[in-house]
């Protein structure tokens, strides 16, 4: 049996950290409501797609596209994340709408996070972090955290998530 434990912790980006995070955050935005959009326009035409057909279609093929080539500019692995995300909010919503779900029927809801998976991977102002030293951006540039535990394992994802707040 595997445990997974969470911990959250605050942090501290400089100002072009900000920057790319902000970038990131907005790709992955776009990349979430287009994906959110093809599964749609699939389900109306009966289309059957798989994930990684619709992971093709929001993310490779719009990257060749001039209008959405910024999307370029951001780690793919936090814009791959925006798709399974939406995949797994697409499920719940018809899921929780043909009773095969406990609880309250779902909406399909934003995103408002980035993440990425493997500790040493992912998005530009956040790309590794360990129990043994600080996150280390994409740059080679520590990114400040506020640690109010220490890690007692190498983490297998980190997800940053832009609170209301801004914070």
């Amino acid at each position: 049996m595997r445990v997974q434990a969470r911990y959250r912790y605050r942090i501290e980006p400089s100002l072009v950290q900000r920057s790319m995070l902000a970038r990131t955050f907005g790709c992955c935005r776009v990349v979430f409501n287009d994906a959110l959009r093809v599964r749609e326009d699939s389900w109306k035409t009966a289309e059957k797609l798989s994930p990684s057909e619709v992971q093709r279609r929001v993310i490779t093929q719009a990257k060749t596209r001039e209008e959405r080539g910024w999307l370029a500019e951001v780690a793919s692995v936090a814009l791959v994340q925006s798709v399974r995300d939406a995949h797994r909010a697409y499920q719940n919503f018809f899921d929780s709408h043909a009773s095969r779900r406990r609880g309250r029927r779902w909406g399909v809801l934003g995103s408002s996070r980035a993440r990425t998976t493997g500790s040493r991977s992912g998005l530009p102002a956040m790309g590794s972090v360990s129990a043994q030293r600080p996150v280390v951006c994409g740059q080679g540039r520590n990114v400040r955290v506020r640690w109010s535990r220490a890690l007692p394992s190498e983490p297998s994802s980190v997800t940053v998530i832009r609170e209301p707040d801004g914070h």
